[in-house]
């Protein structure tokens, strides 16, 4: 009979990972009381560890993202000014 592998969201494998990583049971006991296999815990501990930086790093690209899309805004705002200056001179002229 076939068995269906299980499928762990992204936040319960953290929460596993992060209870692995504090250290106040160990990988046995987390993966008795999980029903999971301990090297499945060290693994996803050891890809918690390895990750754990990026959070840091997009934090500093969010930022630097949002800094370009202010100067990008802010050019078109001023483009937008001098259509509307020049729109309003040529309707001065037909005039």
């Amino acid at each position: 009979m076939k068995q269906n592998r299980r499928k762990f969201s992204s936040a319960f494998k953290a929460q596993v990972a992060l209870e692995a990583v504090k250290g106040l049971k160990t990988v046995s006991e987390i993966a008795q009381q999980y029903e999971l296999h301990p090297m499945q815990i060290t693994q996803w501990k050891k890809e918690f560890l390895s990750h754990s930086a990026d959070v840091f790093e997009r934090d500093q690209k969010r930022d630097e993202e949002m800094e370009r899309l202010k100067k990008e805004r802010d050019e078109l705002f001023r483009q937008i000014g001098e259509l509307k200056f020049e729109n309003d001179w040529y309707k001065k002229k037909l005039l």
